[in-house]
């Protein structure tokens, strides 16, 4: 009995012995797993299937010199200077479905029921009903316009001076110098809630540094605020706004409240066209062949700027679906889907 007894104390013991290993591997197990380095890839971007940092496959072929893209909630439409038409695509496939004559359509913009084109030829813009193509107006704005914005209710114009149209029926509403000169208009426009905001080009020869910041409702001028070489396209995060320098290879973040200069980024060479997704501005990088995602926030996963290479001289377009970033490539005569 004695020695049944020391036998079933012993296999207790062996037990709880084993048991204390198992415990204590199971903890470095454990441990191990948790000291993996954390993913660089972003959980909310695999639930919605778009994990990759960028889709560097996807293009579409358009023709002609392909510049100015704006989505209108269902399609993208895409401003062709080559062809002197605009032309809309279906994201999903990037079928076009259609394509219409408007003339010199380098920037686009929606109004929520209709499409607006810049027409630097004609010293005008156009206003299309995007169903059936129909020209709805052309409005003159006294010299070649490269800049739309809508604010709402009125469509602001990029020319030697920055002109207010009533979208409704176009009427103008204002004409307002901000320094431009005929030859060289503003390049860049944007609209930040309650102000607009116009870089201020310059010539080839004189570039301009600065942008300019005006009253929606009276166009007074609030202020001009240094920014890099030959400041072009903008575009406002809900905070901020964002300007490409073109000769500067650049991107400046301003504090859209008082123009303070909040960062300067290195991005491609001769950046231009620049949109917003929610979360990142991507600018298109015209003389390298390429499209700059730089995220708006200084903390998040992965690297705060990276580079992708798009089709050749994307010179203007940059749009967001919801989905994807679509960017224009002249010389291409392609999109490219992101």
């Amino acid at each position: 009995m004695e020695h049944q007894e020391i036998r079933r104390k012993g296999i207790r013991v062996r037990f709880v012995l084993a048991a204390m290993v198992s415990l204590i591997l199971l903890a470095f197990a454990y441990r191990g797993e948790a000291q993996d380095p954390p993913t660089t890839i972003n959980p909310l971007q695999v639930a919605t299937l778009h994990w990759y940092a960028a889709n560097q496959t996807t293009q579409f072929s358009i023709g002609g010199f392909p510049t100015g893209i704006v989505f209108d909630g269902e399609h993208l439409w895409i401003g062709n200077l080559g062809t002197n038409s605009i032309s809309s695509l279906r994201p999903s496939d990037g079928a076009v479905l259609a394509t219409y004559p408007v003339p010199d359509p380098y920037v686009l913009t929606y109004d929520g029921a209709n499409l607006w084109a810049t027409d630097c030829n004609g010293h005008a813009v156009t206003k299309v009903r995007p169903t059936d193509g129909t020209i709805l107006g052309s409005f003159p704005v006294g010299s070649c316009s490269t800049a739309l914005v809508f604010d709402g209710t009125n469509i602001w114009v990029g020319a030697h001076n920055i002109v207010k149209l009533r979208a409704s029926d176009g009427a103008n509403l204002g004409s307002f110098d901000i320094g431009n000169t005929d030859q060289n208009p503003s390049q860049g426009i944007a609209f930040d809630g309650r102000n607009i905001w116009a870089s201020n080009t310059g010539t080839n020869s004189a570039p301009g540094h600065t942008v300019t910041k005006l009253n929606a409702s009276s166009g007074h001028i609030l202020g001009t605020f240094v920014v890099g070489s030959a400041p072009e396209a903008m575009a406002f995060d809900g905070a901020h706004i964002w300007v490409s320098n073109n000769n500067s290879g650049t991107v400046t973040e301003l504090e859209a409240t008082n123009g303070e200069t909040l960062g300067t980024f290195a991005v491609g060479v001769l950046p231009n066209g620049i949109g917003f997704d929610g979360a990142n501005v991507w600018v298109a990088n015209s003389g390298s062949n390429s499209v700059t995602r730089l995220r708006v926030s200084e903390s998040g996963v992965g690297p705060r700027s990276q580079t992708f290479a798009v089709g050749n001289s994307p010179v203007n377009g940059v749009a967001f679906d919801g989905a994807s970033v679509w960017v224009t490539n002249g010389n291409s005569g392609t999109v490219s889907k992101l």
